[in-house]
């Protein structure tokens, strides 16, 4: 498998971490917002064919079952499942992600014929999140996702199989870092707290080699 310029895609995306209100936390508390963007060269049609149809979501995400509709249910292979909230192509897309109260949105803006920005936010009660430094707990593995979409949309002959390559420890690194240093600049957790992440992170997304 041909090596990926690790950095470069890692610096391709944007991230930021905010505390904010939401009507689905718990009594309409904060959320914890984890946002994410990124700009694809592929027109927004072909992007949000990536984003939502089986037979692609297999080859650069994860296999993907269920009643794909609005208002239906998934579930992803050996991840999380939820329902369709918004289905609005190729512009929005809402689910719930493991659980009701937490929410993954894809909102797609076609930047010209053949580009598009795809923003993704992904919202937790604080409750749930235990403030900031949640956001390591998911951060990285969305970022994973952004890179591999690239992949795909970039003719890669397997986006999925980068993150148990060889590259995957430094994937998961690199994006660690990354996301430490937003969750610190966002003074959304106390110092304890990004390092509790960071360390459930890296066993996470980059564990050391076994002996």
């Amino acid at each position: 498998m041909s090596e990926i310029d690790v950095a470069g895609q890692l610096a391709a995306i944007h991230r930021e971490v905010q505390l904010k209100a939401a009507d689905t936390a718990p009594e309409g508390g904060d959320v914890v917002a984890v946002l994410l963007r990124r700009e694809y060269t592929a027109d927004a049609a072909d992007v949000w064919d990536a984003l939502t149809a089986p037979d692609r979501l297999r080859r650069w995400f994860l296999p993907v079952t269920g009643d794909l509709r609005l208002g239906g249910t998934f579930q992803t292979e050996g991840n999380a499942g939820g329902e369709i909230l918004t289905c609005d192509a190729p512009r929005l897309l809402r689910v719930t992600w493991g659980d009701a109260a937490s929410i993954v949105a894809l909102r797609l803006t076609a930047l010209d014929a053949d580009r598009t920005a795809v923003e993704l936010e992904h919202t937790v009660p604080v409750a749930f999140a235990g403030g900031g430094a949640g956001a390591l707990y998911v951060g990285p593995g969305w970022d994973h996702s952004l890179l591999a979409l690239d992949l795909h949309l970039t003719g890669h002959p397997d986006p999925s199989g980068v993150e148990s390559g060889p590259q995957g420890p430094e994937i998961g690194r690199r994006s660690i870092a990354a996301w430490v240093e937003v969750v610190r600049a966002s003074g959304t957790a106390t110092a304890d707290e990004v390092a509790a992440g960071e360390a459930a992170a890296l066993a996470q997304f980059a564990p050391a080699p076994q002996s």
